[in-house]
């Protein structure tokens, strides 16, 4: 290049990219974990699904009590750019106060994420899911649901309305499976927290039962494939 200060631009960028790009192919070895570290493929080789399961309580822990990382973002951006390694994936529901990013107290790179109201699946999701965790190394999926669900609190008030009309019958198991006494409708506060715990176990089990490739990571260790509960009211997140 004619212009030196352009050149050493141009070199910059090429060192950046290396970096960003350095866990691509070859044999990679294992780096531990540290809180709050950008993930690179050294570093998920290293997270166990019992290892990510604890990050995440951890996070929510850091979360619930106000005190969350602080990120440099845009660094995160720059050496996230040409790969990413998530070492968990979260099937939650559409709802603006529970993104699971913000919840768990994770960065850029750290999550994958699955939104549909009523965190249910189908088999968009259950593919993304096993791309996820087959493809891309993901540890740990959550189904994380969360209290005052309005998907949920339309199954149990039986609403039609356009093609929410289908979705909602997805939840119709849960709520025929609820034994809370009462109205059967969402005045009933009670049998609305029984049907939503209700649809996240359901959900979990129906992503065991419809995904064999998921099903045969978990039998063989490789995942973990759990269930949550993120109540709106205190941010902390129970699970299951």
């Amino acid at each position: 290049m004619r212009h030196p200060i352009l050149a050493m631009a141009f070199a910059t960028c090429l060192a950046t990219a290396a970096h960003a790009a350095d866990d691509h192919g070859g044999v990679v070895t294992p780096k531990p974990y540290t809180t709050g570290t950008t993930l690179t493929k050294s570093v998920q080789a290293s997270i166990t699904p019992d290892k990510a399961l604890a990050i995440l309580k951890e996070g929510n822990a850091r979360f619930a009590a106000n005190k969350p990382l602080r990120r440099n973002l845009k660094a995160q951006v720059q050496s996230t750019a040409l790969g990413q390694f998530p070492f968990a994936s979260v099937v939650a529901c559409i709802d603006s106060r529970s993104g699971p990013e913000r919840v768990f107290d994770q960065g850029i790179g750290d999550l994958f994420v699955a939104r549909v109201a009523g965190n249910t699946v189908n088999e968009d999701i259950l593919g993304s899911l096993e791309y996820a965790s087959k493809v891309a190394g993901s540890r740990l999926i959550v189904v994380l649901g969360h209290t005052s669900c309005g998907a949920i609190k339309g199954a149990c008030d039986d609403v039609k309305m356009g093609n929410l009309t289908s979705l909602l019958a997805r939840f119709k198991p849960a709520v025929a499976a609820a034994s809370t006494p009462g109205e059967r409708n969402s005045h009933n506060h009670a049998l609305v927290d029984e049907v939503t715990e209700l649809n996240v176990k359901q959900v979990v089990q129906r992503i065991r039962n419809e995904s064999p490739i998921l099903k045969n990571l978990e039998d063989e260790g490789k995942i973990r494939i759990v269930g949550a509960l993120y109540d709106t009211s205190s941010g902390k997140v129970r699970w299951y």
